[in-house]
């Protein structure tokens, strides 16, 4: 059963740019002819036809450099953004990991957002009561549970969020590189939680620059570059291909060293102050 179909999908983003001579702020007031001038935009494209079929129990990662897209198409997957073309079908509820704290209001206690998130995906009043005591637990939160979240630490935060996003029973769970945030102990937590959801047949989609992770815990590795699908396949073997596409462009940057310039020349004489002083 397909849980995530992505159909073409294409996004792109507007940059806009305001053509301005005047450097200053008093060159500025003085000029006023800049205010009718319009914002030059100029439309970038993140994904360009994205096309992959997740199956129900499936656990995918993306790999990929930063500015590949991999977070922006974590992002439709979630309903966060809009594709500009293309379509997304998801069979299934869905629990995101994306960003720290997006999705708690910083001026509600840690319990209040416990509520509001949950009530966000699909849960009942009398549900989240009944799992309140769980979620606190895994996220260790029980002394600062009634603190505004606006005082928790980023670990604080990515341990409700992982906690609120795993205890609400989803079909289908989205990862963004967020468990990089927590300490060693509570990464295992999240790493045996995972493995959980794995057992129980969860829909995954993860987006890590941990490949040994996305190795251990995926069954298809997706490898997005300058916003298109370059391979998608078993993860040692996408891994494999990203990595030696990596040390070719390493090599390309690296500088060129002339043997000739390597010559053992002379240190210049260091400077002394008078009477050996420094």
């Amino acid at each position: 059963m397909v849980a995530i179909k992505l159909e073409n999908i294409s996004k792109t983003f507007p940059r806009r740019q305001l053509k301005r001579k005047y450097t200053t702020l008093r060159e500025t007031l003085l000029n006023f002819d800049w205010l009718k001038k319009r914002e030059k935009v100029r439309y970038v494209d993140i994904l360009r036809n994205i096309n992959l079929i997740v199956e129900r129990g499936e656990s995918v990662g993306m790999i990929g450099m930063n500015g590949s897209g991999k977070s922006t198409l974590l992002k439709l997957i979630a309903g966060i953004y809009n594709p500009t073309s293309g379509k997304v079908y998801i069979k299934g509820r869905v629990a995101s990991l994306i960003g720290l704290g997006i999705g708690f209001h910083p001026g509600f206690t840690g319990r209040e957002n416990i509520f509001i998130n949950g009530m966000i995906l699909g849960l009942s009043k009398k549900e989240i009561k009944r799992k309140f005591d769980d979620i606190v637990r895994f996220a260790e939160l029980e002394d600062y549970i009634d603190e505004p979240v606006r005082t928790y630490s980023d670990g604080m935060f990515m341990r409700l969020g992982f906690s609120i996003a795993t205890n609400v029973n989803p079909d289908i769970l989205l990862i963004d590189e967020i468990l990089a945030v927590g300490d060693e102990y509570f990464q295992h937590k999240c790493a045996e939680k995972i493995a959980e959801f794995r057992k129980l047949n969860k829909t995954m989609v993860i987006v890590s620059h941990d490949l040994a992770a996305i190795e251990r815990w995926c069954d298809t590795a997706v490898w997005l570059d300058e916003g298109i699908m370059k391979q998608v396949g078993i993860p040692c073997e996408v891994i494999g291909s990203y990595r030696k596409a990596i040390a070719q462009k390493e090599r390309k940057l690296a500088p060129e060293v002339n043997a000739d310039t390597l010559v053992d020349r002379p240190f210049p004489t260091p400077f002394r102050f008078p009477n050996g002083a420094g």
